[in-house]
């Protein structure tokens, strides 16, 4: 056999080495073993406990009780009308969430229910007609979200004082006992336990005293709305702590003293309303705070006054200027009032029959009556001639 030659075997080896070299660099596929797989890996069980934890037994219980279908699993198959959220607990989860639509008028949320139901951080219920019920212990230290929409009949301030780790409360619908929405007395001390309300609501009431310094302890509040009420007093130094509050409205009072100046301080304060009070002195504020402000009203203090050689009058703040003492200046009529001053002047004008009104009617109508008056008498005469004539002539 003749030997091949040095140059075709030369081109064959040209050939093969990209073969070659890719076959020694590519990686071997892997081999298949019980710890790795090409599929996608199933969820965890945090991801999706529901799934494959099933509930508490005594919290299915306790749902079986409130008439809730229990067939499949509540958290994984939530109904429409009830909704549930569990967490992701081993070997059963809990329920941490719940939520009662349009219940039966038999529905009775009673004690043993609720306290199995203990690990609950919210609890909605809307159009379930229910009487008041007594939570236990457990469960008021655990909710921090709770609703009642056209459901409790009554509910009392002491009741909801309980539910101390609150920070969302919606109430709608209900009478709350010994008040029927007219609140009155002072604000109870036990109001500062609820550290984490975040919105305090207690507008439009009787209550009455002074604002307690306490407050200052409610250390999560954004929105406070004490207006419309009979408080009185200063407002105290114990706001200032609240870090996080954005908007306050105790407008429509009896407080006095003047605006404590730590209030430009607040630098998450966006809407204040101290309108309608017997505040007294100069405001405070400078024009760097009132453009922070959204809102900033404060009007109806007849004694309040600002320094107008830092603030402008174009600010149309409600107030008068301040003289030489601090005290209010008595203000040049604002364009509103001086419009319809004389659209009130105007339309008495037009109405009324005094002297100078009718002066000017004359002067304007008098020439035309004088050369009506004349010309009748002239016609008068004319005719007169002219009937003597006839009668002359007739009498021939």
């Amino acid at each position: 056999m003749k030997p091949l030659s040095p140059f075709p075997l030369f081109l064959i080896l040209i050939f093969l080495f990209p073969t070659i070299i890719i076959s020694f660099s590519s990686p071997l596929p892997p081999t298949p073993s019980p710890t790795s797989s090409p599929s996608p890996s199933p969820p965890s069980s945090s991801s999706s406990p529901s799934s494959s934890s099933p509930l508490d037994p005594n919290q299915l219980k306790a749902l079986q009780s409130l008439n809730i279908p229990t067939s499949k699993n509540p958290c994984s198959q939530p109904s429409f009308h009830n909704a549930t959220l569990c967490d992701s607990s081993k070997p059963f989860t809990h329920l941490i969430s719940l939520q009662l639509t349009n219940c039966s008028s038999y529905l009775s949320l009673s004690y043993n229910a609720l306290k199995s139901l203990s690990t609950l951080h919210s609890l909605h219920l809307i159009n379930c007609p229910i009487s008041p019920i007594h939570f236990p212990p457990q469960l008021t230290s655990s909710l921090q979200s709770f609703s009642s929409i056209n459901s409790f009949h009554k509910l009392s301030g002491v009741w909801l004082s309980h539910l101390a780790n609150l920070t969302d409360l919606a109430l709608s619908n209900l009478q709350l006992k010994a008040s029927g929405n007219h609140l009155r007395g002072t604000i109870p001390p036990s109001i500062t336990m609820l550290d984490s309300l975040e919105s305090l609501n207690l507008s439009s009431n009787g209550f009455k005293g002074n604002i307690p310094i306490s407050m200052g302890d409610l250390i999560s509040l954004k929105n406070l709305s004490l207006a419309s009420n009979s408080f009185s007093g200063s407002i105290p130094d114990s706001i200032s702590a609240i870090p996080g509050l954005v908007h306050m409205d105790l407008s429509s009072n009896q407080l006095n003293g003047t605006i404590p100046k730590f209030l430009s301080e607040m630098r998450g304060l966006k809407y204040l309303n101290l309108a309608n009070n017997n505040f007294h002195g100069v405001v405070p504020f400078n024009l760097t705070f009132m453009k922070r402000l959204q809102v900033l009203k404060f009007g109806g203090n007849s004694n309040l006054c600002y320094n107008h050689s830092i603030l402008s009058s174009k600010l149309k703040l409600g107030v008068a200027p301040c003289d030489k003492y601090g005290m209010p200046m008595s203000p040049p009529p604002a364009k509103d009032s001086s419009s319809a001053d004389d659209n009130s002047d105007s339309d008495y004008d037009d109405s009324a029959d005094d002297d100078s009104s009718s002066h000017k009617k004359g002067h304007h109508h008098g020439p035309n009556k004088v050369v009506l008056g004349v010309a009748i008498a002239l016609s008068s005469i004319v005719f007169l001639i002219v009937f003597l004539i006839l009668c002359s002539k007739c009498c021939r």
